[in-house]
């Protein structure tokens, strides 16, 4: 009985060692495939997240600006005296 408790020890340590190279493994992969797409992506110019909300955010200030200027206008040529024409 002492050999079967000894073998399964074994089995047992065994298997441990090869899942903690499996996760060694995974981990490597993922940091090896996200390095790979940091890469490629910085290749194509995309922009991240917060530089793109940066920018949205810019051009709806701008939008807002805008309609707001268009409003004012209108209501300073409402009151210029009409011209005639001659």
């Amino acid at each position: 009985m002492q050999n079967r408790n000894k073998f399964m020890d074994d089995m047992s340590a065994l298997i441990t060692n090869a899942m903690g190279v499996a996760q060694g493994a995974k981990t490597e992969a993922e940091t090896a495939m996200k390095g790979f797409i940091d890469r490629w992506m910085a290749d194509r110019d995309f922009v991240t997240r917060e530089e793109f909300d940066a920018v949205r955010n810019m051009a709806q200030k701008a939008r807002e600006e805008n309609a707001a200027l268009t409003t004012r206008i209108a209501a300073l040529e409402a009151t210029l005296p009409k011209k005639s024409k001659a």
